[in-house]
């Protein structure tokens, strides 16, 4: 291996941002190999749904397209009989949805297939859709985000915030959760805030996919002086989008309101000591064990700080139980609209924005 002489070690970031082009240029060739074997399928589903809906051809025509093609074209792979029928699917599902459309298109034909296979109205559909793009998730990860039930979890459990919070950040409805899972942490039912801060720094890339996209991680413990003494915050992210510090301070028992007094205190601590003037100011995020949400809602009410009580699951949530409290809901929903009942659009969730 040629040894690097001190005359062009300065080189390296030159070549290194040769390298930064040749993977931008080949992620979009990837990206465009992707948008025409996604516009592909749509035109041939488009060609079978239209074919069998003026009945030209009955469903059992589509085995013997599915065999005329691998007869024909040996190196074609993905044109099963039970691949054309999904093909159909997609085109049906999405072809009166122009908003929907484009979104479904942007993706890899598995993630199409994931979320066409498990989502149970259009509702949903369209939150994994919007969700996959914004956050570029894999396979793996949109699978795990459907077994946590997200979508059931978000519009079930919005996230609980002071007021202050949507006032200085509007966007941050759509940023932070009611709830997160952290069961890749593999903790024990009994464990310590020791143990807990341990396990997120040792996993961190998992949890900054669990904290969305755009957070970025500054440091654990992060040191803040006020009055002489030393401080120090369990862990510290920048979130890009809202263009803010987001302080996390962690705790394994249920939420008692004391809590809140020490976090708004960090939080007074970053934004004269180490917010940029540029940024936004700072948010408090208190990961517990569990919440009452009424003790919450009470120690919320009054806050002047930019903050919000969330907890942490070490085990994926029950998802039938979620998806029938999700079916009663929307049920009384619909039976409030159906009564002239009309609701703030606050409060009404049925589509949910991403």
């Amino acid at each position: 291996m040629k040894v690097l002489t001190k005359a062009n070690v300065t080189d390296e970031a030159g070549f290194a941002e040769v390298v930064g082009l040749i993977a931008a240029a080949q992620q979009r060739a990837f990206q465009a190999v992707n948008t025409t074997l996604i516009d592909l399928y749509w035109q041939v589903g488009e060609y079978i749904s239209r074919k069998i809906e003026t009945a030209e051809w009955g469903e059992g025509v589509v085995p013997q397209l599915a065999q005329y093609i691998a007869q024909t074209q040996p190196g074609q792979r993905g044109f099963t009989r039970s691949n054309l029928f999904r093909m159909k699917q997609f085109y049906e599902t999405y072809r009166s949805d122009a908003i929907v459309a484009p979104l479904a298109r942007q993706l890899p034909w598995t993630h199409n297939l994931i979320i066409l296979g498990q989502s149970k109205r259009p509702e949903e559909r369209e939150f994994y859709l919007r969700m996959a793009v914004r956050e570029r998730w894999t396979k793996r990860d949109l699978e795990r985000q459907f077994n946590a039930a997200l979508f059931e979890r978000v519009v079930l459990s919005p996230p609980k915030m002071s007021p202050a919070l949507p006032q200085s950040h509007p966007d941050a409805q759509n940023v932070f959760k009611d709830a997160y899972s952290l069961e890749f942490l593999g903790l024990p039912q009994e464990h310590s805030e020791n143990d807990l801060h341990h396990a997120l720094l040792n996993r961190m890339k998992d949890f900054l996919l669990e904290l969305g996209r755009d957070f970025c991680y500054v440091g654990s413990e992060f040191p803040v002086q006020v009055g002489g003494r030393d401080f120090a915050l369990d862990l510290l992210f920048f979130h890009r989008g809202l263009n803010a510090l987001v302080a996390f301070e962690l705790k394994v028992n249920e939420f008692e309101p004391e809590y809140l007094g020490k976090l708004n205190f960090y939080l007074e601590a970053l934004d004269r000591d180490v917010r940029k003037e540029h940024e936004q100011p700072s948010i408090g995020v208190l990961l517990c064990a569990s919440k009452n949400d009424e003790i919450v809602e009470y120690a919320l009410s009054r806050s002047l700080s930019p903050a919000l009580i969330a907890e942490y699951q070490t085990k994926l949530p029950d998802k039938k139980l979620l998806q029938a409290k999700l079916q009663e809901f929307y049920l009384q929903d619909a039976s409030e609209e159906d009564e002239g009942i009309s609701k703030p659009k606050a409060i009404s969730r049925r589509k949910r924005p991403v």
